[in-house]
């Protein structure tokens, strides 16, 4: 053996053939047990940092997942919507809660969930306003058609046409004679410029050639509360939102703005608008969106939730007392029908000349 010298003085001795063996072997050893080591301090780090971008992805819900509903609480958007909320929340093994951000035709609490993070946290449930609001409303702040996407319609049902009970308005025909007779001296009211039950009173305005004041409110709850009040002479509403004040005889019902007439209790005996003015039409629809860019595996989950909650004999029985059915379509087959709503509704506006002024 060789004594070498370090650089401090101590000597060491470079192993000759019959000592190298053992030394290689503990080398090894040793590199096992550091191995071993680093491994249990991955297991460690994966235990308190488990969520990787690509994870966090996979394991969708990470946290409670926020329904925006951009109207006023009372409507018919949120008689349709809470109604689901338990059924999520089973199925997604998170939270899930409604947030009413009502303002500007909707277009407020629809701008806080395109520009919201694409992770499926924050929703938004919403009616033909958000395709409507793409050619009647100036400068949008977003982009209906990059900036949403759909995970599935919900329900459609009819618009209806009421006034107050003791209005000597009875008829479709009622109507239309006493706006010929004065123009612009009657008023409707709809629970929003923008809304869908705005356009149903502008298409009927240019379907039966009159001039009726449109008021515009911020939601259902007050409108419905300014047609009680007589502070209106008709409304536009939703078949679920005036249900509870039909059936109570605070309301009657003159019309519905659906093709056919309603099943539902009641409003089967109410004839519709096309039965005065034929071809005309305007039901409403409720749907779920996500912002656009949302990943399709996210969407998917979200659409079975939906799917899981919505297909259950109370929610059927719950829509068919409100006039509406069911109508939950995949996030593909939601998609085509939104481009379409957007296109027909653009059409309204545009050769109707329907502004918000």
């Amino acid at each position: 053996m060789n004594p070498l010298s370090t650089p401090h003085g101590t000597q060491i001795r470079d192993s000759g053939p019959d000592e190298q063996a053992p030394q290689d072997q503990q080398r090894r050893q040793v590199l096992a047990r550091l191995s071993s080591h680093l491994m249990g301090l991955g297991t460690v780090g994966a235990l308190l940092h488990p969520a990787s971008p690509a994870g966090a992805a996979s394991n969708f819900p990470l946290r409670p997942v926020k329904i925006v509903v951009p109207f006023s609480p009372g409507g018919g958007t949120d008689v349709i919507g809470r109604a689901l909320l338990e059924g999520m929340q089973q199925a997604l093994g998170q939270a899930v809660f409604m947030e009413n951000k009502p303002g500007a035709g909707s277009v407020i609490g629809t701008d806080l969930v395109a520009k919201a993070p694409a992770d499926g946290h924050t929703l938004l449930m919403t009616t033909s306003a958000v395709v409507i609001n793409a050619s009647l409303v100036p400068k949008l702040p977003y982009s209906t058609e990059k900036d949403l996407t759909g995970i599935s319609l919900i329900c459609r049902g009819p618009n209806v046409l009421v006034v107050h009970p003791d209005s000597k308005l009875k008829t479709v025909s009622d109507v239309i004679a006493a706006a010929k007779s004065a123009p612009g001296k009657l008023s409707y009211a709809s629970s929003g410029n923008g809304s869908a039950v705005h356009l149903a009173g502008e298409l009927f305005k240019s379907m039966a050639g009159v001039d009726i004041t449109h008021v515009p409110y911020k939601g259902a709850g007050p409108a419905n509360t300014d047609l009680l009040g007589g502070q209106v002479d008709l409304l536009f509403g939703t078949a679920g939102a005036v249900a509870k004040f039909v059936e109570a005889g605070k309301m009657r019902a003159l019309a519905m703005t659906s093709a056919q007439r309603s099943s539902t209790p009641v409003y089967q005996s109410i004839p519709t608008i096309s039965e005065t003015l034929p071809g005309y039409e305007a039901e409403v629809w409720y749907a779920l969106l996500a912002p656009g860019g949302t990943p399709p595996h996210v969407i998917d989950t979200l659409f079975d939730a939906l799917r899981k909650s919505a297909n259950t004999p109370a929610y059927l029985a719950k829509l068919a007392k409100e006039g509406l059915r069911l109508a939950i379509a995949p996030p593909e087959e939601t998609q085509r029908f939104l481009r379409a709503d957007l296109a027909r509704w653009r059409k309204v506006v545009v050769e109707g000349k329907v502004s918000l002024d």
